[in-house]
């Protein structure tokens, strides 16, 4: 985010050298929680730096019965066309992972939710008594909320500057979406090209924010 920063670095830059080294690192220190809160507001909002909106999420999920009933297409293990399972008191697990009875095969069975070839109308007889309803509802249509949270969004601070942005792992996955690139949703999924969401950038209001607070540091001083 260097090049955001350019030009309150051109302009404050020659004040906060001045400062003593433990004043510098509580000015940086400030100013990466504010940006850092304005970073994830922004995030989770699901909008760009340049104010524009993130691409939506397709829906893939159509409505369900909850732990009811559903109806699906899902590949056979011999290579064949696709079976009908007709799963009933179906759960959620780890990894998108839909556990139930399997009525057809008699028995429990996992299925993974992305490999789901076709979902089919439940047949009357297996039918929930409950409202269908859509799994998810403000979460599956926010994104990047936990993506932004302060255990992956990080802030690092020292006496002459500050970062904010994610490392490891959280980084590569961080830069599919902020880049546009492609990637696999899950180990066995097929790759998938992800729309460009830009995560991390600095606003004008960031911008002024950050420049306010350098020379209210030194108005206070």
């Amino acid at each position: 985010m260097s090049d955001d920063f350019s030009e309150i670095e051109h302009v404050c830059g020659a004040l906060v050298r001045s400062l003593s080294a433990g004043d510098r690192r509580n000015l940086m220190r400030a100013m990466a929680r504010k940006l850092a809160i304005s970073q994830r507001q922004r995030i989770t909002a699901n909008r760009a730096p340049d104010g524009s909106g993130y691409e939506p999420r397709k829906d893939k999920s159509p409505p369900v019965q909850g732990r009811g009933a559903a109806c699906f297409l899902y590949p056979s293990g011999g290579g064949g066309a696709p079976r009908k399972v007709i799963m009933k008191s179906f759960t959620w697990g780890a990894g998108r992972m839909m556990t139930g009875f399997d009525i057809m095969a008699g028995g429990i069975r996992s299925f993974e939710f992305d490999k789901i070839v076709q979902w089919l109308p439940v047949p009357d007889e297996h039918k929930n008594r409950s409202n269908p309803r859509r799994r998810g509802g403000l979460r599956r249509r926010t994104m990047f909320r936990r993506l932004a949270s302060s255990k992956f969004l990080r802030v690092n601070t020292s006496d002459s500057g500050f970062w904010i942005g994610f490392t490891g792992k959280v980084a590569e996955i961080a830069d599919v979406h902020h880049s546009g690139l492609r990637d696999r949703p899950s180990l066995k999924a097929q790759m998938t090209s992800y729309p460009k969401r830009e995560l991390l950038g600095a606003t004008d209001a960031d911008k002024d924010m950050l420049m306010d607070m350098i020379l209210g540091h030194f108005s206070n001083h």
